[in-house]
């Protein structure tokens, strides 16, 4: 595979100290920290979001927050949601119900539980009809779900949606996730540059395999174990004025991203 060249033209963000991309901004030029409000998913009707679990909203806030950046229209807009752990507090919920009385399981969990739940509420809440994937990686699953998003948006010549998120563990998911805190993240991608462009990416695989790009000093453990984390490094690149970085893949050629930021 040769390399890849697309456009960001949307970028959305949350973690409990970060509210959104300003805030990584503010960050990296110096800014104190300070808690993040749980994310408001505001795209969700009223009635869904009450119901809708922490992994919907937190996938839908920084959805919500790149689609406005970009000035899309969400309806004809392909999408890719990404999760390594999918609910795991549902899933650490469903399995301690199916240890202690099967009969009590809820059907709402379940239907929470599966890995499209926030693609699915996505959908639905926006009128979106094009085409939804859901992608699992592990530890590689930015990684993954950047090269799926990339190669629809060049294939079909399209803008995709690109959103990877996962909650915090619970015990005893928490030892082995190791999955600390919840982070989310969501990037539009658009295959020719426009008004709204943001940043020029290139993606081009190498077999010279070695350790991803660390995120910054000052944004160091602010995405503790979380395989959605991966994307800091490409982030704090959006926020400054571009580079080079590197994302591990797992079994499969290494990602170096070069960025260049339009304005």
């Amino acid at each position: 595979m040769s390399g890849m060249q697309l456009h960001i033209e949307g970028i959305g963000l949350w973690s409990p100290q970060l509210a959104d991309f300003a805030a990584l901004r503010a960050r990296l030029a110096g800014a104190a920290g300070a808690a993040a409000p749980a994310p408001a998913a505001a795209l969700l009707p009223a009635n869904e979001r009450r119901r809708a679990p922490e992994s919907v909203r937190l996938a839908v806030e920084v959805a919500g927050q790149a689609l406005a950046m970009s000035g899309r229209e969400p309806t004809t807009l392909a999408c890719v949601f990404a999760s390594a752990h999918g609910d795991q507090a549902i899933t650490d919920a469903i399995c301690a119900t199916l240890a202690r009385a099967p009969a009590e399981l809820s059907p709402t969990r379940f239907h929470h539980s599966v890995h499209n739940a926030p693609a699915g509420y996505w959908t639905i809440a926006t009128g979106c009809r094009a085409p939804s994937s859901a992608v699992c990686a592990g530890a590689g699953t930015f990684a993954a779900a950047l090269l799926e998003a990339a190669g629809q948006v060049l294939a079909e010549q399209r803008p995709v949606l690109l959103v990877c998120s996962d909650i915090a563990g619970r015990e005893p998911l928490l030892e082995m996730t190791g999955c600390a805190r919840a982070f989310g993240c969501a990037l539009l991608l658009a295959p020719e540059a426009g008004t709204t462009t943001l940043a020029r990416l290139r993606l081009e695989p190498t077999a010279d395999h070695a350790s991803s790009t660390p995120p910054p000093a000052t944004l160091a453990g602010e995405a503790e174990g979380n395989p959605a984390g991966a994307a800091l490094p490409l982030l704090a690149l959006l926020a400054g004025h571009g580079g080079r970085c590197r994302l591990a893949h797992a079994a499969a050629p290494d990602l170096l991203l070069d960025m260049e930021c339009v304005a």
